[in-house]
């Protein structure tokens, strides 16, 4: 893979951001001047990297040509001694420039609205769907994000049939956008009085917080809808009109909300939880045009259309899309799922990077 070129054009854009940042014009434009003094910002962490990159294939070179043409026996043992350290520096120099030759997504570091559904199982699917709430819920604890219930409707004899929260904390969307798609689950369910292993499934869909000026929302497109909340809210939530329902004309949407007290929390999130579903429409309608790679579906929920299977008698975690395996469940299920996101985004800065050099 010849970085070169890459690297080329990336100085010769770190130039033009100079230039373009030197002119009292461009601050007339506020939003512009932040996004190019934002993209000056990320690349000039980036140029010295790529000179430490180029200067050690410089000395590996240098070290190459002295153990193959050294006179000298004690130069020829110093090069010797060195070049596994120049290659091994060059290496992780080179992981780094790649990383860096990757444009950034600005969604990356947003807050995060996490979503799940029971699926295929019944019971045992709405159960399983509560395991994985809390699940992420630890996960969130082990790397310090915080958690914000939204919405949800509990199952009949445990778990949900759905609920929805938002996590809050750095890059939250970079590490939790692949948990989108269908889990199955293998396992004897509680309920079975004949030991058999059940499989059963629950959808995760995880969309990015939406900005007011991401999607645009016309006051005369929605229908609002208050109401009584329904189950086991107390007297208080039961006996106020404090449920909100929205109606999305456009877009069909229906979003309610009933889990505070408040009418105008549960405005507030459940227009939120809108943005942010009409974001990710918007965002999945512009990969399925450009994108060279077929973009992650939700589904329906069967347990076909797994991404992630998790086998209890095997004590195993496999993720589909990476064929990668982990035999922790137990610990995995506890919120222990940080090598399971390193190797899936790590695996998509591979793919992106691919397509990148492949599009050059």
């Amino acid at each position: 893979m010849n970085l070169a070129p890459h690297v080329e054009r990336l100085r010769q854009r770190f130039k033009e951001l100079e230039v373009e940042l030197s002119q009292p014009t461009l601050y007339d434009n506020h939003s512009r001047a932040q996004e190019v003094t934002r993209e000056h910002s990320r690349l000039a962490k980036v140029v010295p990297e790529c000179d430490r990159w180029e200067k050690l294939i410089r000395e590996i070179q240098e070290s190459k040509n002295l153990i193959y043409s050294a006179e000298d026996p004690d130069l020829v043992s110093m090069a010797q001694e060195e070049l596994p350290l120049l290659e091994q520096q060059l290496t992780s120099s080179q992981e780094q420039v790649q990383i860096a030759l990757i444009p950034p997504d600005e969604t990356d570091s947003r807050n995060t609205i996490i979503e799940i559904r029971a699926g295929t199982g019944g019971t045992e699917a709405a159960i399983f769907a509560g395991d994985l709430y809390r699940m992420y819920c630890r996960y969130a604890e082990r790397v310090g994000w915080k958690i914000d219930d939204m919405e949800s409707s509990p199952g009949d004899i445990g778990g949900y049939k759905e609920i929805i929260f938002q996590m809050n904390g750095q890059d939250v969307y970079k590490h939790m956008r692949f948990e989108s798609g269908v889990h199955r689950v293998q396992r004897v369910p509680m309920t079975e009085a004949q030991g058999r292993i059940h499989t059963s499934a629950a959808t995760v869909a995880v969309l990015p917080e939406a900005k007011e000026v991401d999607v645009v929302i016309r006051q005369d497109e929605l229908r609002i809808e208050v109401c009584r909340s329904g189950g086991n809210g107390g007297q208080g939530v039961n006996t106020t009109d404090s449920a909100v329902q929205i109606l999305h004309y456009p877009s069909g949407l229906i979003v309610r909300c009933q889990d505070t007290r408040s009418q105008i929390k549960n405005r507030e999130r459940a227009m939120g939880i809108l943005r942010s579903r009409l974001l990710k429409a918007k965002q999945d309608e512009e990969a399925a045009r450009y994108a060279q790679h077929r973009k992650s579906q939700i589904g329906t929920g069967d347990r076909n259309e797994k991404i992630r299977t998790y086998n209890y008698p095997q004590n195993r975690i496999t993720d589909h899309r990476i064929n990668f395996s982990a035999f922790n469940l137990p610990d995995f299920m506890d919120g222990n799922i940080g090598e399971m996101v390193h190797q899936l985004v790590s695996a998509d800065m591979h793919d992106k990077l691919s397509a990148l050099m492949d599009s050059k």
